[in-house]
């Protein structure tokens, strides 16, 4: 599917810095009802992409389609659905890879310290642009969790429902997780402080770092069925992890990171209207089941209406759709008992 563009100036970020140009990519899904009350958003995780229903763009490209589209739990013949590139990724939106129309070259390291706040806030112009007057729900993985929480405290009156699946209201990394990843990326000869562009890339740097996240996400126990031979499936992993970064920005790790250990909504759980509708796995290393016990009891304390759902599955951090039939029963009838 082919991606559209939203674009605006001097977008004010929430540390009073201004974005002279903000595009964000964005595909759709189904018709916008005639009141604009019918949408609703996905938002994608850390490294993939807006493409979360079709084929296409970067990774984890078709990662929902079992559980978005026609007849499908969030159900395009009754759901205006807009796909949302982030802020400060890649595949299209405005980010450190993006030129900087004050100096004529890529932002690189000196792309502006945005927060989900601000992921958020762009999304929002977007949609008024569409004409959406009401979001439905957001409903996103892993980061994408990260965007549905904020959603619903910053935009409380905007949402009526929210699906953070293997995901938490405030980020499992530190200031260490960030320190790491550099110096990670630091060590590639062509890094250059992150003025990579013109010197070559680094292909390997990122190729490593992206098998190494790809084995925290369980891919090795995903292709155990269908790569059964240990060095096909190493092979496998190595293949995917090369187009992956093969079409991601390196500095982009960091902003998104930078903004992710900053994160934390818990303390605004009052904020929040919306429904929710909160999947964990058993099997994530990131986000473990465990968090249930911390999340829902604040949740009912503030009065927000929540339910969970633990998937047992083998799957790990990628089971919201690589088991999208484990669950896709709870998002159908979430999805339905939302308020029209």
């Amino acid at each position: 599917m082919q991606d559209l563009f939203f674009q605006t100036t001097d977008f004010r970020l929430e540390n009073g810095d201004i974005l002279p140009e903000l595009r964000l990519a964005y595909v759709t899904h189904g018709r916008l009802a005639p009141d604009g009350r019918n949408a609703v958003l996905l938002t994608h995780g850390y490294t993939s992409s807006h493409h979360m229903v079709d084929a296409g763009g970067g990774g984890a490209e078709g990662y929902w389609g079992g559980l978005v589209g026609p007849g499908k739990p969030i159900d395009t013949d009754r759901f205006f659905v807009v796909s949302s590139n982030m802020l400060g990724s890649s595949y299209g939106s405005t980010g450190p890879a993006s030129i900087d129309p004050r100096t004529g070259r890529p932002y690189g390291p000196d792309f502006p310290d945005i927060s989900l706040v601000d992921i958020v806030a762009a999304q929002r112009a977007m949609l008024a642009a569409l004409g959406v007057t009401r979001l439905a729900a957001v409903a996103g993985p892993s980061y994408g969790g990260f965007q549905a929480f904020q959603w619903a405290v910053s935009h409380p009156d905007f949402v009526a429902g929210i699906v953070p699946a293997i995901s938490s209201p405030r980020s499992p990394g530190g200031r260490g997780s960030l320190d790491e990843l550099v110096a990670s990326l630091a060590r590639d000869p062509n890094w250059n402080g992150g003025h990579y562009y013109d010197r070559g890339g680094i292909l390997p740097t990122l190729t490593r770092l992206r098998i190494d996240t790809l084995k925290l996400y369980g891919i090795a126990e995903q292709l155990a069925a269908s790569h059964p031979d240990p060095a096909a499936r190493e092979a496998e992993i190595e293949r995917r992890a090369a187009d992956w970064a093969r079409g991601f920005d390196a500095n982009a790790l960091i902003v998104l990171r930078r903004a992710n250990i900053r994160f934390d909504v818990e303390p605004f759980f009052d904020r929040i209207r919306a429904r929710v509708l909160y999947v964990l796995s058993r099997t994530d290393r990131i986000f473990p089941p465990s968090l249930f016990a911390r999340v829902m009891p604040k949740l009912a304390a503030a009065g927000v209406v929540a339910e969970q759902v633990e998937l047992d599955t083998d799957a790990g951090h990628a089971c919201g759709g690589a088991e999208a039939t484990k669950w896709a029963p709870d998002l159908r009838r979430f999805m339905a008992s939302l308020p029209e």
